[in-house]
């Protein structure tokens, strides 16, 4: 066993070279067995805990401190009026909970699952032996990101969802207000904010890549979670230099909030459709260049 430790997984090693008969490289590391291993850690499980848990923390904000945002509203910015909405149906209280979440926790949350999942097994020195089993390399990367994608998504609905249940059960069924045109009757809201949650998890795609991409370039999980994050600010921070001028154009963030163009009468779609093309074409990028660079890495932990 100290022999097997001691020695690395080269690219030319992980695959079939010397497959034993019935070996089917398909059937190794199966996406059951990933989700039950993912599903057993404990960051998964306060992860997804948490989802649950905000939007109860901010129910019990509200009726605590009365649910309209009084002076702090005036200058809260892009979301500060919809404090004022938030209470006012399910609807409602559901996009509020997306809208304080997006620009920071969200960002953590799928930066979590895609940037620990690589990292954190070459840290504890899993992944040569996962490889050893042996596992396609492409195969092992291809699953670990389903899985990590999977989680993230359940995270994100598992927030819509808490939230639009106990807002309506405190709120009621209600239009889904808006604050650039009329309300949006309950049947067409629920559209709505199932688009707005497609269009989240289309933008959080990037983070996702990056934090992937990170995690295959080092072993230390904190630094993948903790870059990808930090990059994702700094992209935001850059798109409030106008004297970039249209260079802000090309920053992920840049149509971060383009979700908003949901909630207008008729729906603006130009700003959606540019996030979504530049986001995929992001992510694309970011797990490409993972690929490419895993599966010709000296694999020593």
């Amino acid at each position: 066993m100290s022999d097997l430790a001691s020695k690395s997984v080269t690219p030319g090693r992980d695959a079939s070279a010397s497959a034993a008969t019935g070996y089917r490289p398909s059937r190794t590391l199966p996406i059951v067995a990933e989700i039950r291993r993912q599903a057993s850690r404990r960051r998964t499980q306060l992860a997804l805990g948490f989802m649950v848990l905000l939007p109860l923390i901010i129910l019990v904000a509200f009726e605590f401190g009365g649910g309209n945002g009084d002076d702090d509203s005036n200058g809260g910015g892009a979301f500060s009026s919809l404090v004022d909405l938030a209470t006012s149906g399910g609807l409602n209280f559901a996009l509020f909970c997306l809208a304080v979440s997006a620009g920071f926790l969200l960002v953590v949350v799928f930066a979590l699952f895609a940037g620990d999942t690589v990292a954190s097994e070459a840290s504890w020195g899993s992944l040569r032996y996962l490889l050893a089993i042996p596992v396609p390399r492409a195969r092992l990367l291809a699953v670990k990101l389903v899985v990590a994608l999977g989680y993230a998504f359940l995270a994100l609905f598992l927030l819509a969802g808490t939230g639009l249940l106990v807002g309506t059960l405190r709120y009621g069924w209600h239009p889904l207000g808006s604050t650039i045109a009329a309300q949006i009757p309950p049947g067409q809201g629920v559209l709505r904010l199932l688009g707005i949650l497609a269009y989240l998890a289309v933008i959080l795609l990037v983070v996702a890549g990056l934090a992937f991409l990170l995690s295959v370039l080092t072993d230390a999980a904190l630094g993948a979670v903790g870059g990808a994050v930090l990059l994702w600010i700094l992209s935001s921070i850059l798109d409030q230099i106008t004297a970039l001028g249209s260079i802000r154009n090309a920053l992920p963030t840049h149509y971060s909030d383009a979700w908003m163009g949901l909630l207008s009468t008729p729906v603006q779609t130009e700003d959606l459709a540019k996030g979504a093309i530049s986001a995929i074409i992001y992510a694309v990028i970011f797990w490409g260049v993972a690929f490419f660079r895993f599966t010709r890495k000296d694999i020593t932990s």
